[in-house]
């Protein structure tokens, strides 16, 4: 009989349990995290190319976009958990100034990273919301656009609030940088893979460790490379500044451009919604562009007067903060009445000289699918 009651249940309970197998699965990613993260990014560009081939296959596709985006979201916490584990003798690379000042405000403020998380989710769903909401009709289309660009701005102000009236970043929470691997020595990489790694595979740098402290001395590094290997070890003052210095903090017409641009989305799809009925009507691109080129240079212009030094005297967060708005501000060659006067028929000449040429017919062919995208979805160009 209990021959028969092991057959009848081969599995033990503790290996059934969610908790159970929740665990390995956290184990498995951090313990394969470059390998979890190049599948992500296959997935990801798998689905860049279907939904213009396939005309039913835009939702299908987009949930598997959207799905692998909050699968790396959470993907990233269990990593940053990893990290923040390791023993501080453990050596690990710098941070990013986006990742430090990102980590210093999600481990300070938990409503700060309830808020990011949540900001972060509706940016990963807002197309697939966008496409369920439109086979209910264009009102409801515009309705579900209108509403999920009032929650996305309420999350914004929020953060301005919670960071005491510093600009945003974006995005909100730290990024992956590390693989918790990297960290680990050749001994601790071993059980990491789960194999012994061959001493071919290992590095070749040779370090000693110190009996008594059990810490590392590295190797000396090529006589060739010793500038570059210096130069890796200098301090910037970026690198000394607490994290939540990083960004200096807006008051006056400073506030009111980072406001003007936390609304910019609201407005532009307010009025989308107003004269959605004329594609080809110039007044919301007109209002959406003019409203964020005038907080951009109003935001500069503080800058310019409030901190020493003018944009020179950014830190380097800030300076890379406004090179990424800078940079998105050209999709509005991508929206409203620039697209569909203007960048529409360039797309078509362009796309249509490239047909029957090696290679070039390939990037023609993805462009041309992506314009059902562009001529059908509000959020398909959306960068906020």
């Amino acid at each position: 009989m209990e021959a028969v009651r092991n057959i009848q249940n081969p599995i033990p309970r503790e290996v059934m349990k969610p908790s159970k197998w929740l665990s390995m699965y956290e184990d498995f990613v951090a313990k394969n995290s470059s390998s979890v993260g190049s599948v992500e990014s296959a997935l990801s560009s798998l689905t860049y190319i279907i939904p213009g081939r396939y005309r039913e296959s835009e939702i299908a596709s987009e949930c598997v976009h959207s799905g692998v985006q909050l699968l790396s979201l959470y993907h990233d916490s269990l990593v940053s958990k990893v990290i923040s584990r390791l023993p501080s003798p453990v050596p690990r690379p710098p941070p990013s100034p986006h990742a430090r000042y990102t980590k210093y405000w999600t481990l300070r403020s938990s409503l700060y990273h309830r808020v990011a998380v949540a900001l972060q989710m509706l940016r990963y769903t807002e197309l697939l919301w966008e496409m369920a909401a439109r086979r209910r009709g264009q009102k409801m289309r515009w309705r579900v656009v209108v509403f999920i660009e009032i929650a996305k701005a309420i999350c914004r102000l929020l953060l301005l609030r919670l960071t005491n009236s510093r600009p945003l970043v974006n995005p909100p929470l730290p990024e992956r940088e590390v693989d918790p691997r990297s960290t680990q020595g050749e001994d601790e990489q071993s059980d990491w893979n789960g194999m012994e790694t061959s001493t071919s595979e290992r590095s070749t740098d040779i370090s000693w460790t110190m009996p008594r402290t059990g810490l590392s001395m590295p190797s000396l590094p090529d006589v060739n490379d010793v500038s570059n290997y210096l130069i890796s070890k200098v301090l910037t003052a970026d690198d000394i500044k607490p994290p939540k210095t990083l960004l200096h903090r807006v008051t006056g017409q400073g506030q009111l451009a980072e406001v003007m641009y936390i609304l910019r989305p609201v407005v532009y799809a307010l009025a989308m919604q107003r004269w959605s009925g004329d594609r080809r009507s110039w007044r919301p691109w007109l209002i959406g562009f003019g409203m964020e080129y005038g907080c951009r240079q109003l935001a500069k212009r503080d800058f310019r007067e409030r901190v020493a030094g003018g944009l020179r005297g950014l830190t380097g967060l800030e300076r890379e903060e406004l090179r990424k708005r800078g940079w998105s501000m050209g999709w509005w060659l991508m929206r409203g009445a620039f697209y569909e006067n203007i960048t529409k028929s360039w797309l078509h000449s362009v796309t249509g000289k490239m047909k029957g040429k090696p290679l070039l017919d390939l990037v023609g062919s993805v462009v041309e699918d992506y314009e059902y995208l562009w001529d059908n979805y509000y959020f398909s160009t959306a960068t906020l």
